[in-house]
Order: C-alpha cells, then sequence, then structure tokens
C-alpha cells in the first residue's frame, strides 16, 4: 500500500514500510520531524547483512524483508 494511502492518524511501523534506504528516510524523516539522512553504511560480519547508520543515531538493517534498528 502506497504511503500516499495511509489516512491522518494511523500509525506505520518501522517493519511496514518498503525495504528501500528511500523508504527509511523518508520514514525517520517523518517520525523525527527533521531530514535523517545516512551517515555510513557497511557490511557487517556479524549480522551477515549491510548495516545503515543514520543521523538519528541508530543503525539499521534489513531482515526477512523487513526494517530492523540494530540494538
Amino acid at each position: 500500500m502506497s504511503s500516499a494511502f495511509v489516512k491522518e492518524g494511523e500509525e506505520m511501523w518501522l517493519r511496514d514500510i518498503a525495504p528501500t534506504l528511500d523508504a527509511l528516510i523518508n520514514y525517520l524523516s517523518r517520525e523525527n520531524g527533521i531530514r535523517i539522512t545516512e551517515k555510513k553504511n557497511y557490511y557487517s560480519e556479524e549480522h551477515k547483512t549491510e548495516v545503515h547508520k543514520m543521523s538519528d543515531g541508530f543503525e539499521y538493517v534489513i531482515r526477512e524483508n523487513k526494517w530492523v534498528e540494530l540494538e
């Protein structure tokens, strides 16, 4: 479902957005009220996937075709 069809007041969750960097940036920017950008990306041997470090200070990965925040 396109985010254009999400009604005001309906919450979106990180796991619900498309597994693309653009979708992550749009979601995080909307949630934080400021533009969020990717600061760094790298391959993590520990997580066996690409990690995206964002300007909100958190790192995100795609697992099972869904975005997940690393702890």
